[in-house]
């Protein structure tokens, strides 16, 4: 059942085999895209809304085959203005597809979502350009930062089997950092709680905390070093020991937990605009390294439906290979 953008006439609506069991309420949401939640809940309470000709209630599941009965809604100016003006329809790398879910090798720069300052991201620029898709969930996040493997379910079975893997820590994800300094081969494990805060301006940040914090979370990250980078000509000054390249395990998923783990340990990444070394950052700007050197490499998964073991793989994209090549 694909997205049903609002209009100003009566609609109604089959449910199909993907959509059923869900919450009433849950179901026009992702239906009534820009839609305030609050209307939503108005026009149930109501009965604007039918299912079957017979009012329902917010919490109650629908099933295959019901006709829902969905009133002539209008949008605020500013909601009437994005669905007139949908996010550009793009179509990104796809490492792994089939009828469960897709990998795509997401670019740097690029928000998953839209949401805080930003007006789309992958997935509203992914539905765009699949409109016969039934259903395009994210299944996790990845900073706008960072480049790499980003996983999108194509059903409501394979999204819940997916997260769940997710929340259960039952996933292998590792990236690839470059760090400033020589990474010691000795300190393998990073186990040290993380605690978010908002900046004055409302920007969230991440920081190492105690174990007795009462907000901190228990975060652990494994690190492995790949190879010694030597710094490029005119850098020594700025990195006197070199860089490492890093194959980087989280067996925790908190925001910006790798990014605060290695700074914290005093190898922050290059390129790193929150967490980093700024006057490196300007110097490796000049020299080609115009973004944070983290990638999404590879996951480790067992297949939602098949539950067989899954290994997907994005290499670096090629203004980091470029980059750690040079002599």
């Amino acid at each position: 059942m694909p997205s049903t953008p609002p209009t100003g006439q009566i609609r109604h609506i089959t449910v199909d085999e993907e959509s059923a069991g869900q919450r009433l309420d849950n179901l026009l949401v992702r239906l009534l895209k820009g839609v305030p939640k609050s209307h939503i809940y108005r026009i149930i309470r109501s009965g604007e809304v039918r299912r079957n000709k017979g009012r329902v209630s917010a919490d109650d599941r629908v099933n295959t085959g019901d006709v829902l009965r969905i009133p002539p809604i209008r949008l605020s100016e500013r909601a009437e203005e994005k669905a007139a003006n949908p996010a550009p329809p793009r179509d990104f790398p796809v490492v792994f597809e089939d009828d469960a879910f897709l990998a795509i090798d997401k670019p740097a720069g690029i928000a998953v979502h839209g949401g805080s300052g930003v007006s789309f991201g992958v997935i509203e620029q992914m539905r765009q350009a699949r409109p016969e898709a039934r259903l395009l969930e994210l299944v996790h996040r990845l900073d706008r930062e960072t480049s790499g493997l980003l996983l999108i379910a194509k059903k409501k079975s394979a999204l819940k089997a997916l997260q769940d893997q997710f929340r259960e820590r039952e996933t292998g994800k590792t990236y690839l950092a470059l760090v400033k300094g020589d990474w010691p081969a000795r300190l393998k494990v990073l186990d040290q709680p993380l605690h978010k805060y908002l900046l004055p301006d409302g920007e969230r940040r991440v920081k190492v905390t105690t174990p007795d914090d009462p907000d901190g979370m228990r975060s652990v990250t494994l690190v492995k070093v790949a190879r010694r980078v030597p710094a490029p000509a005119g850098l020594s000054a700025g990195a006197p020991d070199g860089f490492t390249l890093l194959e980087v395990t989280i067996k925790t998923g908190r925001t910006h937990q790798i990014r605060v783990h290695l700074a914290s340990a005093g190898f922050p990444i290059a390129g790193d605009d929150k967490y980093g070394d700024f006057e490196l950052n300007r110097h490796l700007a000049k020299i080609g390294l115009k973004r944070m050197f983290l990638h999404a490499w590879r996951l480790r998964l067992t297949h939602p439906v098949t539950s067989s073991p899954l290994e997907l793989q994005a290499e670096l994209p090629g203004e980091l290979q470029n980059w750690i090549t040079v002599e």
